[in-house]
Formats: C-alpha cells, sequence, structure tokens
C-alpha cells in the first residue's frame, strides 16, 4: 500500500518537459524560440536472454538514457529496503513484479536523470504494466516498441551461459522455462495488440543473428524517431 501512495503521490507531482531550441526568421532577424515537448521514450522488449540490454546500452551514441526495469528491481532487491524481499519471491520464481513497484523505481529513476530520451528495456511485460504506465506515465511521449526475436533454445542456452557467471537466481534452467513461458503469456500479447491495432508502432529484429548485425537493425529502425518531438 505504501508503495501504491508513493506512486500516485510521484504521478502527480512529475510534469517534466524538455526545452527544445528552435529557429524563426523575422526580417532580417534570427529569433530562437523555445519549443516544448515531452521526454520521449521507447519500449524494448523480447524474451529473456535475447540481447536487449546489449542494444539498448549502445543507444547512448544517440543520446538515449537505458533503463532496465530488472536491474532496477535487481538493485532494489538488493538494497535491504522493504520490498526487497518482495521483488525477490516474484523474481526467483520467474513471475512480473506488481506494476506498483515498476514504475515507482522507473519514475523515479527518470526524474532522477531528467533526460530527453529513454529506452527501457523489459517493461511493459503485461496489460497490468501498460495500464499503469497509461494511467501514470502521461508526461512521457512513447515512440515506438523494439521487439528482438529469439527462438526458445537459444534464449535458454544465452541464459545457462550467462548464468555461470552471473550469480543471479533466475538464470537456471527452471526458472528460464518460467520466465519464457511467462513472457509469451502476457507480454507477446501485448505485442499482437500494437501490431493488430497501430497504437504504438512494433518493430520486429531478428536477435538471433551476430551482435553487429542487431546492432545496424536496430540503428536503422530508431532513425525515424531522432527527430524532436512536438507533443
Amino acid at each position: 500500500m505504501l508503495c501504491v501512495l508513493l506512486i500516485l503521490t510521484m504521478g502527480c507531482a512529475l510534469r517534466r518537459v524538455a526545452l527544445v531550441p528552435t529557429a524563426e526568421t523575422r526580417g532580417n532577424v534570427v529569433v530562437v524560440a523555445t519549443k516544448t515537448t515531452k521526454p520521449r521514450v521507447i519500449f524494448c522488449l523480447g524474451g529473456p536472454g535475447a540481447g536487449k540490454g546489449t542494444q539498448c546500452e549502445r543507444l547512448a551514441d544517440f543520446g538515449y538514457v537505458h533503463l532496465s526495469a530488472g536491474d532496477l528491481l535487481r538493485r532494489e532487491r538488493a538494497s535491504g529496503s522493504a520490498d526487497g524481499d518482495l521483488i525477490e519471491s516474484y523474481i526467483s520464481e520467474g513471475r512480473i513484479v506488481p506494476v506498483a513497484l515498476s514504475l515507482g523505481l522507473l519514475r523515479k529513476e527518470m526524474e532522477r536523470l531528467d533526460a530527453a530520451r529513454f529506452v527501457i528495456d523489459g517493461f511493459p511485460r503485461n496489460q497490468d504494466n501498460l495500464d499503469g504506465w497509461k494511467d501514470l506515465m502521461t508526461d512521457f511521449h512513447v515512440d515506438c516498441v523494439l521487439f528482438y526475436e529469439v527462438p526458445v533454445e537459444e534464449l535458454v542456452k544465452r541464459m545457462l551461459s550467462r548464468g555461470e557467471t552471473s550469480g543471479r537466481s533466475d538464470d537456471t534452467v527452471s526458472v528460464a522455462e518460467k520466465r519464457i513461458a511467462t513472457f509469451n503469456d502476457a507480454t507477446m500479447p501485448l505485442i499482437d495488440h500494437w501490431e493488430r491495432t497501430g497504437e504504438i508502432k512494433v518493430i520486429r529484429i531478428p536477435g538471433d543473428r551476430d551482435v553487429e548485425e542487431v546492432w545496424h537493425l536496430t540503428k536503422a529502425a530508431i532513425e525515424p524517431y531522432l527527430a524532436p518531438c512536438e507533443e
């Protein structure tokens, strides 16, 4: 309950905008004005181990701040906070953390960084996440969704390989299978909905290719969204 009250309070408090300078000619004088815009967001989705984080980190070259919903949750889990044990129980079982926790951590970090462009990987993960975003994050503009497609066998292979060095409690065969099942059951319906309705542009990228090839496809995908947003 405390977490829900916190996020509602933060949702009301933050109405941040980015200021983009624009030029206008009046006679022989160039007048520089300021155009108000919402901070821009790209959602990045894919099964566990799809390589989302690797590609999102590279988007810093284009001014995007990379936020990982999973990393924020794991950091909070390790902090010893009151929500840490709850987060641990969800992550270790491959389940989706309640939206109040995820959005509270995301908003807190976005407010702290105060950037004009964000790429968020691993969010939204289900309809509840999306509904929460629509209700509480109206001061951000979502450009598109990058969806990295990787076969299930490759996802499991990558997660087990990562688990050899990561020490993460969710990098095991049993949890990997649960996380992939959760992704298919909870997240894929969002992809299908967006593609059917056009509410948000979905860009499918084959994530099982060479990392550099995937990066080339990612750069091409975001190019149309690099111009200032006027909403």
